[in-house]
């Protein structure tokens, strides 16, 4: 049943207008910029049954609507339905070849295939049509880091930085590709240049500042970052680069105060109470030190570093109960972070706690973290335990990646006589001496009875023997 409009003039909205019709079940007739109003409304509040409802109605009242088309093609892409968006749009393009938003949506379908060359030959394609050049610089931009081009993605970002001078999204992908191409000095001068046309961008300010700092010309990182906050007062990164800058520089007093600024003008973090509690820690004075630490964990209790901080604090205070306790709250936080599990075992050591630094060690080999330091102090420990077998299996480990290493044979070779390998130990004692026979003295003491032994006593005499002669 249709009904005359003119009942209908108490609508005022579109939508509400819309959504009486679907409960009467009216048909009422809407104009196309109202379609695509409704449409548009449903697709970004996320009811997409409803927008497509609209979409339906609005096609048969204007079946070659063109903007109702683009719409319908971005609701394919919302449900991934790619390739009839992609068959959709080839058509319109058919239609319009010079309607920019049809590339911009075609070239958004092919990057979701992933093909991102073809997404970048029609976005250069569509740059002589283009309305807003900006945008399109803007996805080539990305699409040139999909295909890790960074000198292109470069250059389409700093195209986007002179179309709009505001776009701070492109201005920090510029520098991040500068960064990727190990081009500081490069990003230095251009960031120089933008800041002679743009001499309020606090953005520009405060990542010039941040590259000086990287480069450890502190003076000038201060001075770009005071500009930084002369652009905008209430630039906290700003505040927090230049007090960090005043840290490298030991003045710790004067970072103290700008941190603690910091705290007046946004909602406190547990980063900025860390630092404080760094710079009084530097200045001598532990009990303030103590007191930020404890803040910044009550301000962020997951923040991992903090118990990370604190366990190190009390190894310095030789307090290694209270160390024990931090650090194992910073690792069932991160079960992944060799640092952590490496101060694990240097505390479960100093309580005696040899099982536990012993797997603390094995963690950290576990996590790829095969410094030379952590396999000698595990086979040590494993030794000191009489775990023997296990500490022989750990050094083949090692020699692996340190081959004819003769702190390892020595040690191997002990372990050997220890378990009664008598003519292995000895064979391995003597390569050993080859390799290195100085290390004998601390071997002594490592394996005392295996030096004890009147064949290990001729080994010794008849090494140094040929070294005095």
């Amino acid at each position: 049943m249709k009904l005359d409009p003119s009942q209908h003039e108490d609508f005022n909205f579109p939508i509400d207008k819309f959504e009486t019709m679907l409960k009467t079940n009216e048909v009422l007739f809407f104009d196309l910029s109202e379609f695509e109003n409704i449409v548009g409304h449903y697709m970004d509040t996320g009811k997409m049954t409803l927008a497509k409802k609209a979409l339906k109605l609005g096609l048969d009242q204007h079946p070659i609507a063109v903007n109702l088309l683009l719409l319908k093609a971005e609701l394919f892409i919302l449900e991934n339905h790619l390739e009839q968006a992609n068959d959709l749009l080839l058509e319109l393009k058919s239609i319009e070849p010079n309607n920019d938003d049809i590339s911009l949506m075609i070239a958004n379908v092919l990057s979701k295939l992933d093909k991102h060359d073809e997404a970048i030959s029609v976005l250069n394609e569509s740059l002589t049509i283009a309305s807003e050049p900006a945008d399109v610089y803007a996805m080539l931009g990305m699409e040139y880091l999909f295909v890790e081009n960074f000198n292109a993605a470069k250059e389409a970002y700093i195209q986007c930085v002179k179309l709009d001078k505001s776009d701070y999204t492109a201005l920090y992908n510029v520098i991040y590709c500068f960064d990727f191409l190990d081009q500081k000095e490069e990003a230095i001068h251009f960031l120089n240049n933008f800041i002679n046309q743009n001499p309020y961008s606090e953005i520009a300010w405060h990542q010039l500042g941040k590259l000086y700092f990287e480069d450890q010309n502190y003076a000038k990182a201060l001075e770009a970052f005071d500009f930084a906050i002369i652009s905008d007062e209430y630039f906290i990164g700003a505040y927090i680069e230049k007090a960090k800058v005043l840290e490298r520089q030991k003045k710790y007093k004067e970072a103290i105060v700008i941190y603690q600024f910091t705290l007046q003008l946004d909602d406190p973090t547990a980063f900025v109470y860390l630092r404080i509690g760094k710079c009084h820690e530097a200045l001598g004075d532990k009990k303030k030190a103590l007191k930020n630490y404890k803040q910044a964990i009550h301000e962020d209790p997951l923040m991992d570093k903090v118990w990370l901080v604190l366990s190190e604090f009390y190894v310095k205070e030789e307090t290694f109960s209270n160390a024990y306790y931090y650090i194992n709250k910073a690792i069932n936080i991160d079960e992944e972070n060799v640092l952590y599990w490496k101060q694990l075992a240097f505390i479960a050591q100093r309580l005696n706690k040899l099982e536990e630094s012993s797997y603390a060690l094995k963690r950290c080999l576990e996590l790829g973290n095969f410094e030379y330091e952590t396999w000698l102090t595990r086979i040590d420990l494993l030794a000191k335990m009489n775990q023997f077998d296990l500490a022989l299996m750990t050094i083949t480990e090692a020699l692996d990646f340190f081959p004819d290493d003769f702190k390892l044979i020595y040690r191997r070779a002990g372990l050997l006589f220890y378990i009664g390998e008598q003519d292995k130990a000895f064979s391995h004692l003597e390569k050993a001496l080859q390799l290195h026979t100085n290390y004998v003295l601390l071997s002594q003491g490592l394996f005392p009875r295996l030096f004890e032994e009147d064949r290990a006593m001729a080994l010794l005499k008849k090494y140094f023997k040929d070294q005095t002669e």
